[in-house]
């Protein structure tokens, strides 16, 4: 059932229906038509790194690799964020482990 507002007026003979408005809703990150139009920003879809250079085996001795995967408070980076695929993900972060486990990165960042 439409709620209908019935308003009579004294200067029209006849009552004029007004029906709320309604708005379509939002879509996307930023808002819907309203906020201007169009996207902000475009942001490019995250390619695996492994994949494009095409390195098969994630070796844990290397460091310098593994160390972009890692943040500063000693966290494993998700894939999310860097945009490694499924199983690179799933070796990364067993080769950062293994890593860990014979010292060569830390388990926990620096503290302030």
């Amino acid at each position: 059932m439409a709620e209908e507002i019935t308003v009579a007026s004294s200067s029209a003979p006849e009552a004029q229906v007004q029906t709320p408005e309604r708005r379509p809703p939002r879509s996307g990150p930023g808002g819907g038509r309203e906020s201007g139009g169009g996207r902000k920003y475009f942001r490019r879809k995250k390619v695996c790194k492994f994949c494009v250079e095409k390195i098969e085996a994630i070796n844990y001795k290397d460091v310098r690799l593994l160390a972009q995967f890692v943040a500063e408070s000693g966290k494993i980076v998700p894939r999310r964020l860097t945009g490694v695929c499924t199983p690179h993900q799933r070796r990364l972060s067993s080769a950062i482990k293994q890593a860990r486990n014979i010292a060569l990165l830390p388990f926990a960042g620096r503290a302030s």
